[in-house]
């Protein structure tokens, strides 16, 4: 297949006040591609694509469309010259339909009162059928769920047939099912000579879906290149300007001592008989499929969901806990899985998602103590390297590494025992999670029981001293570390699945 170059940005540099986002950047964007566009939390990549979108127009360097000059100082113009983004933060409203938001601003007209709603709803199903979705054109968008909200907004990106689609972390709220289902698209799409850029924190992802990369640093291009030139190793390497052999750092020891432990956890429907212990100081692992229960069961040890059946017990003594704020006078806190949904409160400062939670510690009669949330706020924000500049900073402005080091500081100001993690490091940059991932190991090394939910698994295995496996609500089996193995994890989940 012969591959041209569409887009090319040559030399671009993107000043702020005080900061410089790109400097000498460079990278091509051919057909028939899906290009990919790594590098760490502030390293440049959403400056680059907000540039190649139209959202920022005062820069330097030069911008080429199939080899003309262009400089669009609009979104507008960039959907003008085949440039749609698919951004993070998505973009529609809740209370039109899904054929009302896919040509919201692009109207079809019958006549020049009236709006075509046969002729939309048509084009609608056509796009939906694409991916194999199976939605009503006339469903309202705040019916959806994120996951299928995404979904819809890529097919807004599509049906303005766009030659450039830029998709911003695009996987974050997906199933795998549904992350199946969008590769496939993609890959069914780039055959048509639509380029794709592909930002993702997940490399595996990269590696499964892309054909070309690029990497920035600090603001600065590293380099370019195919992803069959490259290894995971390599490409981290780049990313972080060292060379990196594991990003996993060793794990102590556990104590004998029992801190957790569940026995026939049921809740009809959901899971049932689960029973499973936690020790001091280990970093008990639970793997499985997106939908077998693993989150479900640990939102009902920590009172998010109500426990139908079985007991909970903290260091060999019952607890009944009917209540979040149950569950954490017991010793328990938990890190969940969206945390800008539930884990904090972007709009409000750090020193405030600290304190809302904890009232019990920082305010007496109605009255905060401000001194001490401003005392005990620095010292966790310092010891676990919250980069910010001050505790007055709007947690929405941090890194997404330094968000989820705000939500354990939350917790880590109080005296917990077991520290729940669902899904800890979903969403950051590498470097980040090397940073994430030391913390736990010291946590645990200090004597905090830790839960660990991932569906990466090789985080999963190389952070866990045990591994529970979950299946369909089930715990189906409980390995050593020495039988942590990838193959064995995957080979009793789909025998679980063949014997039902």
């Amino acid at each position: 297949m012969v591959r041209h170059t569409i887009m090319e940005l040559k030399n671009i540099r993107k000043e702020f006040p005080g900061v410089i986002a790109l400097d000498q950047v460079n990278m091509k964007i051919r057909s028939s591609t899906v290009h990919a566009l790594v590098g760490e939390n502030g390293a440049g990549k959403s400056t680059l694509m907000k540039i190649l979108s139209g959202t920022y127009t005062g820069y330097g360097g030069t911008v080429f469309c199939e080899g003309t000059e262009i400089h669009m100082k609009s979104e507008k113009d960039a959907y003008a010259h085949g440039i749609s983004i698919v951004a993070q933060e998505l973009n529609y409203v809740p209370e039109l339909t899904i054929s009302e938001n896919l040509f919201l601003g692009r109207e079809q007209k019958k006549g020049k009162l009236f709006l075509n709603k046969k002729e939309r709803k048509k084009q609608t199903k056509e796009l939906l059928k694409i991916m194999n979705l199976d939605y009503e054109p006339d469903e309202k968008m705040g019916n959806l769920n994120v996951a299928q909200c995404q979904m819809i907004e890529i097919l807004k990106a599509i049906s303005r047939n766009s030659k450039v689609i830029i998709m911003d972390e695009p996987t974050s709220s997906l199933t795998s099912a549904e992350t199946g289902i969008l590769f496939k698209t993609v890959c069914k799409l780039k055959e048509t000579g639509i380029a794709f850029v592909f930002i993702s924190h997940r490399l595996e992802e990269v590696f499964a879906l892309c054909d070309e990369y690029t990497v920035l640093r600090d603001g600065k291009w590293i380099a370019s290149g195919e992803i069959k030139d490259t290894t995971e190793e390599q490409l981290i390497s780049m990313m972080v300007g060292r060379d990196i052999e594991d990003i996993y750092p060793p794990i102590s020891e556990h104590q004998d001592r029992v801190v957790l432990e569940v026995k026939n956890l049921t809740n009809e429907g959901v899971f049932r008989d689960i029973s499973f212990r936690v020790h001091k100081g280990e970093i008990f692992g639970l793997a499985g499929m997106v939908g077998a229960g693993r989150s479900e069961i640990v939102q009902t040890i920590f009172g998010l969901d109500h426990l139908e059946k079985g007991e909970i017990l903290m260091e060999g003594k019952e607890v009944k806990i009917r209540s979040v704020k149950n569950a954490i006078r017991h010793g328990i806190a938990m890190v969940t899985e969206d945390r800008r949904t539930y884990g904090f409160v972007g709009v409000r400062p750090i020193e405030d998602n600290i304190k809302l939670p904890n009232g019990d510690l920082f305010a007496r009669l109605g009255f905060w103590n401000a001194k001490q949330v401003k005392k005990k706020g620095n010292a966790i924000c310092s010891e676990l390297s919250v980069k910010a500049p001050g505790m007055s900073t709007l947690a929405e402005n941090l890194s997404g590494g330094n968000q989820q080091k705000v939500v354990l500081a939350k917790w880590l100001v109080r005296d917990i025992k077991l520290l729940i993690l669902d899904e800890p490091t979903r969403g950051i940059d590498v470097g980040a999670k090397e940073e994430i991932y030391s913390l736990i190991t010291e946590f645990a090394r200090q004597g905090m029981a830790i839960i660990l939910i991932s569906s990466d698994m090789p985080e999963v295995l190389s952070m866990s001293h045990r591994v529970g496996v979950v299946g369909d609500g089930k715990l189906l089996k409980i390995l050593e570390r020495e039988d942590l193995v990838q193959d064995k994890i995957m080979k009793i989940i789909v025998e679980a699945k063949d014997e039902k």
